[in-house]
């Protein structure tokens, strides 16, 4: 049992907030998520972590304890101990105030510690340009909300501490399935984030693991070997599943690079690409040879149970689909520069990325072409939106508007 005692504050490197929502089926296989961030604690004094953990099965020694039903723990880790533990009734974790709250304590230690770098890891289910974070009830915190929760914590942070104004959120690790989309990235972009780490398919709990965090402080000035590195250590990692054996957390990982001005360049590309698609559509086939061309690339969630209403079945690996287009013969030089010029401008922002050929807890699924973001692809109107009647959309966002979406859509729809 972890007690709580008093840390002595250090120069921290970075300063790592992990925001756990437990209340559903994964509260009990992601603690470990918990424990990690302890052992990496004790190995290396330069990272911090600020915890939210809303569960219903952790408890504290010198905490009030919430035996038989969900509470929430605010707390700190830091050189192998626990610290600044409070407790209380549970957060509602998918409310865009609450995690404000959390991003703008997130910053007050990092400042307090002297940290150079500042992350937030999202521990939850998601459900890609669907948003994450889920509640028990089924519903989700939109991608839109996630990032204003961040933009509003960093101005509560700046309005408390001016003197620490200029500190942001630098990355963000999406412990959730699907949430490597360029939605997301788009979204984390406008709210001055500059690294998403995430995985474009569906993962298995508990997930990332917490020892990222070592990569990261271990690589403050190499982005790049940063991102291999957080990479190296998600692909690597193994679950022991018992008589079943281990089991990776991931078939792809990815660290994007979310800089404004690559992020501007993929969406200018993006929107020609569409717009041109569109404006053509009518003429030499083009609608019916783009509409083979996504086809013949999977959407995601794959593996042998999946079925076809699936919602994120319309995710497509946007590079794959974007170089399938460039190939193809059948259009015309400009529709096949433009593809091109998108596919370069997503592939930009891939700092690190790994995929697997054959990745066995999903009965072998092929996943190789899978390096990189995806984006929402519906081939039937039936996959525009699927789930809009539980409230949850994936085209009510910023990039869908601003690359105009819309016009892929009805071409391939």
């Amino acid at each position: 049992m972890l007690q709580n005692v008093t840390i002595t504050p250090a120069r921290r490197s970075l300063e790592f907030g992990i925001y756990r929502d437990g209340d559903n089926n994964l509260d009990a296989i992601q603690e470990s998520t918990l424990s990690q961030a302890l052992h990496t604690s004790a190995r290396d004094s330069s990272i911090e972590f600020t915890v939210e953990d809303t569960t219903a099965v952790r408890h504290f020694h010198g905490a009030q304890d919430h035996k038989g039903g969900l509470h929430t723990y605010d707390y700190t880790i830091s050189d192998g101990g626990v610290g600044n533990v409070r407790s209380g009734p549970a957060d509602d974790m998918s409310d865009e105030a609450n995690l404000a709250r959390f991003v703008a304590r997130t910053l007050d230690n990092a400042q307090a510690g002297g940290a150079k770098q500042t992350w937030i890891d999202l521990v939850d289910h998601g459900g890609g340009d669907g948003g994450g974070l889920e509640t028990s009830d089924g519903s989700v915190m939109s991608m839109p909300d996630i990032a204003k929760a961040i933009s509003d914590g960093l101005a509560m942070h700046a309005a408390a501490h001016p003197d620490d104004a200029g500190r942001s959120i630098d990355g963000v690790v999406a412990n959730q399935c699907l949430m490597d989309t360029m939605g997301f990235a788009d979204a984390l972009c406008r709210a001055g984030v500059r690294y998403l780490a995430a995985s474009p398919e569906t993962m298995l709990a508990p997930g990332v693991p917490s020892d990222v965090a070592h990569a990261i402080a271990s690589h403050e000035n190499d982005p790049k070997a940063m991102a291999k590195s957080v990479v190296g250590d998600v692909m690597r990692t193994k679950y022991d599943a018992g008589d079943f054996g281990g089991f990776g957390p991931a078939a792809a990982f990815d660290v994007l690079d979310l800089d404004p001005a690559k992020m501007r360049a993929a969406e200018a590309n993006i929107k020609r690409l569409n717009d041109d698609v569109g404006a053509e559509a009518g003429a030499n086939g083009v609608r019916g040879i783009v509409r083979e061309d996504a086809r013949a690339i999977q959407g995601m969630v794959r593996f042998p149970e999946a079925s076809k209403d699936m919602p994120w079945r319309a995710d497509r690996p946007a590079i794959a689909f974007y170089d399938t287009l460039a190939g193809d013969g059948r259009l015309d030089a400009r529709l096949r520069s433009d593809a091109g010029a998108a596919a370069n401008a997503v592939r930009s922002l891939v700092l690190g990325h790994r995929e697997s050929g054959e990745f066995a807890p999903f009965g072998g699924a092929d996943y190789s072409d899978a390096a990189g973001p995806t984006i929402h692809l519906p081939t039937t109107r039936n996959q525009i939106d699927p789930w809009a009647s539980g409230g949850v959309v994936e085209t009510k966002n910023d990039f869908y508007n601003n690359v105009d979406e819309a016009a892929m859509t009805r071409v391939l729809a």
